[in-house]
């Protein structure tokens, strides 16, 4: 009896997470993502650096890395797998080069995608490569 009611009170508590989750989540396609966390290191947030948005038109991927500008096509479905490029990028030289350079692999290894509320995870045959936030 114990145990059905520890089991209650846990679904009760999570309907609660799963309702927040719900109202935060945003969509995939035409939200624009900031990145905040790479290859597991936190990024703070920089207005106008390593963001992307996915495209529903056209199955583009556009974005700004640490200074460069870059797109190329994605694929995704409703299983949640996601194949983003070939990227290309203008080829300006910038201080955070070599992040940028670990974000666009990030981004062309990605073979899943994940939700939290507002949270993108981008996962590479279930390994964890980058997670996005969206930007209000």
């Amino acid at each position: 009896m114990a145990v059905v009611t520890v089991l209650s009170i846990l679904m009760v508590g999570c309907c609660h997470c799963r309702s927040y989750q719900k109202k935060t989540r945003r969509p995939l396609v035409g939200t624009e993502w900031q990145l905040i966390q790479l290859g597991g290191e936190t990024i703070q947030p920089q207005e106008g650096s390593f963001t992307v948005t996915l495209s529903a038109d056209n199955g583009q991927i556009t974005g700004v890395g640490a200074c460069n500008r870059l797109s190329g096509p994605y694929k995704s479905d409703e299983k949640r797998s996601l194949k983003i490029g070939p990227l290309a990028s203008t080829r300006m030289a910038c201080p955070d080069l070599k992040r940028e350079q670990a974000f666009i692999q990030a981004l062309e290894s990605a073979t899943h995608y994940d939700m939290d509320g507002p949270m993108l995870l981008i996962l590479s045959n279930g390994e964890l490569r980058a997670v996005f936030q969206a930007k209000p």
